[in-house]
């Protein structure tokens, strides 16, 4: 009785330990870079599409955030931390780069996230909003919280809610989207390299 005890509280901290190493192995590494100024993050997203018609759709898995203020670098990886695309935005360009080396081209990032999640997420205002502020623009329901921190706002189409702050700006973003034909919603934990 005792060893089929041991036996299965060892599966279960076994299993307890795999799922902590694949969490930890979910977010890519930084990308670096030694420029004066340059705004970094990382952590694990979560886009969830429901369609009008009853279908769903979710991908999830980890990023890496660089930006110089003039050229921002976007890592996405799936959830055994295998980097899936690279883009990099500069004045008038936004590229990406698979995995595979292909390669495309366009004046949006939006959009070429878009092809690679298979759903649109707001790169152009990620940079400003990972930061706890609106991006250039209308902003829309506005409301501060308790320590005068940007919380809750819409823009772009887009309902923003920031929260857990730290020195760099919300550790946690919660965006949400409803279009005619689609309601989606995009949750981003920003750990920086740490399983949270």
């Amino acid at each position: 009785m005792s060893m089929r005890f041991l036996a299965t509280g060892s599966r279960a901290l076994l299993g307890a330990g795999l799922l902590a190493l694949l969490g930890a192995c979910a977010t890519p590494q930084k990308i670096g870079g030694s420029e004066q100024g340059t705004f970094e993050r990382t952590g694990r997203f979560a886009l969830t599409v429901n369609h009008a018609g009853g279908g769903q759709e979710a991908v999830q898995g980890g990023f890496a955030w660089h930006d110089t203020g003039r050229v921002l670098t976007l890592d996405l990886a799936n959830p055994l931390g295998s980097t899936l695309a690279r883009v990099t935005v500069e004045p008038g360009r936004a590229t990406l780069l698979r995995s595979n080396g292909e390669r495309e081209q366009a004046p949006d990032p939006d959009a070429l996230v878009e092809k690679v999640l298979g759903s649109p997420m707001p790169v152009s205002g990620l940079r400003h909003w990972l930061q706890g502020r609106a991006a250039p623009g209308g902003v829309a329901s506005a409301q501060k919280d308790g320590a005068g921190r940007l919380a809750s706002f819409a823009q772009d189409g887009w309902r923003a809610q920031l929260s857990r702050y730290d020195a760099l700006g919300p550790q946690l973003l919660q965006l949400n989207r409803n279009d005619a034909q689609r309601r989606i919603s995009v949750r981003l934990v920003i750990d920086d390299g740490q399983a949270k």
